[in-house]
């Protein structure tokens, strides 16, 4: 993550959930956790759509210990899905990585991938692949259109909710029902 200006209205640390007008496919029944938005742009990561491959896999593909770990890897966006992004909360000191907040950190070096193989990682981690990415203005602008509903991130949500509830929990959160929305959502 870069060490661009943070606007005071940013939306690090909060989720966004993807609403029925959204007209990219790939994010519907989203979650996506900010790391990053600043008046540069804003980065993100999908955090409830597993892939089909397992960490124990990218750990054998990678020669590294932790083979049998049958855990989900998720998809996190459309860019780089080649790139691997690790949250986990703060502990060991891992190679590139950066604060998300005080309970969030955002690691993308090998050794975090290798501790958690072989034991010593963090307790409580997600493992993606891409991420998703939006330059300067374009964030606001689908906010702006009623494209993503937010609220403020919680741990609870990002490393103990099972993948498949996080969609609901969040709009739990939100004290929000899809099936009341209307095309006016978030405008007094």
């Amino acid at each position: 993550m870069t060490a661009t200006k943070e606007s005071p209205n940013s939306l690090r640390h909060h989720f966004l959930v993807a609403s029925p007008w959204l007209a990219d496919p790939r994010f519907h029944g989203g979650v996506i956790y900010l790391c990053e938005h600043s008046d540069d742009g804003a980065l993100g990561l999908m955090i409830n759509q597993p892939l089909e491959i397992t960490l124990g896999e990218i750990l054998e593909q990678l020669d590294m210990e932790g083979s049998e770990l049958d855990l989900p890897v998720f998809n996190g966006g459309p860019v780089e899905q080649e790139r691997g992004f690790v949250l986990h909360p703060p502990g060991t000191g891992w190679q590139n990585t950066a604060s998300v907040t005080e309970d969030v950190f955002l690691t993308t070096s090998r050794d975090i991938l290798s501790g958690i193989g072989r034991g010593t990682g963090p307790e409580e981690f997600l493992v993606v692949l891409g991420y998703s990415g939006w330059g300067e203005g374009q964030l606001e602008e689908e906010l702006g259109s009623n494209a993503w509903l937010t609220c403020p991130a919680n741990t609870d949500i990002l490393f103990r909710t099972p993948a498949e509830e996080r969609y609901q929990a969040v709009l739990k959160l939100l004290g929000i029902d899809l099936n009341q929305l209307t095309e006016s959502v978030g405008h007094a």
